[in-house]
């Protein structure tokens, strides 16, 4: 099989509940310490072997395209995660219609070779030396199936989160049978609920293409993933590490805090 290589960072979103701090700076540019969110999710996919990377981007996202530009200052990176910036392209979702239409975008980027979307606003944290995603990628390379990165979800947050109902064929590891979009307790088929690593084939795009806007108008990946279990396997992979959504201001402060306390307690604030 074909090592993955590609990674598709979405980061389209207008940060609305970021207000008023998104007037000044996109969302994937807060501070967590002394990087950006964007930053880390980068370095997730560089450490993990994902050397080509395509950002999507909506209006507004310039700051981005500047960080990732080289300057005087660069020699110090190694300092932060990295010991050269990659080589980032960029394309703009031209409407904010959700995650599955901004997918979409990377179409000519990812070809016919399997790729690798994280999300611009998570960051992991592995607890080995190895990325999460890294992990993740054994999993789907040992299946060669469609893969999704999951996690166990408390009860009161199912209703943010797509929830698979699936079976479990080896610990830790599902086989998908369904995908239910940010369901009500008493529609959960599970607790398993989908963290925002996707590994997946130019076959996506069609299915894509079929669906429907839903919810404010937006195309759900959810309903796209739903088709696509009519046709072939979907599998699924608890990560082994820890997930910081940034998708809340009290996300965000929370991760920065708890951060801060991980570096504080090694005395070393760098990175």
């Amino acid at each position: 099989m074909q090592k993955i290589r590609k990674a598709v960072i979405p980061a389209a979103g207008i940060g609305s509940r970021f207000y008023p701090l998104t007037r000044a700076q996109p969302k994937e540019m807060l501070p967590i310490l002394y990087k950006p969110v964007i930053h880390y999710v980068v370095e997730e996919a560089v450490n993990s072997g994902l050397d080509e990377i395509l950002i999507i981007m909506g209006a507004g996202k310039d700051a981005i395209m500047n960080y990732f530009d080289r300057n005087d200052l660069d020699e110090k990176m190694d300092q932060y995660g990295f010991k050269d910036f990659p080589d980032i392209y960029y394309v703009r979702q031209k409407e904010q219609r959700g995650l599955a239409d901004a997918i979409r975008y990377a179409r000519h980027f990812t070809g016919d070779e399997d790729f690798v979307v994280l999300l611009g606003d998570t960051i992991y944290l592995s607890n080995e030396n190895r990325t999460v995603t890294s992990k993740i990628l054994d999993v789907y390379y040992k299946y060669a199936l469609p893969l999704l990165a999951v996690e166990e979800v408390p009860e009161n947050k199912l209703k943010d989160y797509g929830i698979i109902k699936g079976k479990e064929i080896e610990k830790g590891i599902y086989r998908v049978e369904k995908i239910v979009e940010k369901p009500d307790v008493a529609e959960a088929p599970s607790h398993i609920g989908i963290t925002g690593i996707y590994v997946l084939g130019d076959y996506i795009y069609d299915y894509l293409a079929s669906i429907s806007p839903g919810k404010n108008g937006e195309f759900q990946l959810a309903d796209a993933y739903n088709l696509l279990l009519e046709k072939r396997d979907v599998m699924a992979a608890k990560i082994e590490g820890k997930r910081y959504d940034i998708g809340t201001k009290e996300l965000w402060i929370k991760t920065f805090q708890e951060f801060l306390r991980m570096r504080e307690s090694r005395g070393d604030l760098r990175q």
